[in-house]
């Protein structure tokens, strides 16, 4: 890993406005296929974004700033795909998100996680797992 991106990253001041969030947030989806249950970490800090909401900074939110950060700057366990060889996803599907991870040679490829939004939490669950099949 380039050390003097990690350290940028781990140099990142607490964000004071929902402005701030979003611009982390932005940089951290594309990392999310790397960052096993992405969403649920980031759960806190999208929760000061929404509209109606107050801008109020938690413990919780700093334990979710903090894990973020951790979780970039640490070294990916990922590994790239073979030419040959089956892969196997496995997922999951709750009332509150998403999730699934590809796997092949029982090494994990990539993961995948979505928070669900306000209307999303009422469909039945057969609908939620085929929901999965969209996540990008």
């Amino acid at each position: 890993m380039d050390l003097k991106k990690t350290d940028a990253v781990k140099s990142w001041t607490r964000p004071q406005s929902p402005l701030d969030i979003q611009s982390v947030l932005g940089l951290d989806g594309y990392y999310k296929r790397f960052v096993k249950v992405f969403s649920s970490i980031a759960s806190p800090l999208k929760a000061l974004i929404q509209k109606k909401v107050n801008f109020l900074w938690s413990e919780t939110c700093e334990k979710s700033f903090q894990e973020l950060k951790d979780t970039l700057t640490s070294a990916s366990v990922l590994t790239l795909p073979e030419g040959s060889g089956w892969f196997v996803v496995y997922y999951d599907a709750s009332r509150i998100g998403l999730g699934f991870v590809v796997m092949q040679n029982m090494k994990v490829i990539a993961y995948a996680s979505q928070q669900l939004i306000i209307h999303e939490k009422n469909y039945p669950t057969y609908d939620l797992k085929l929901g999965q099949l969209c996540l990008p």
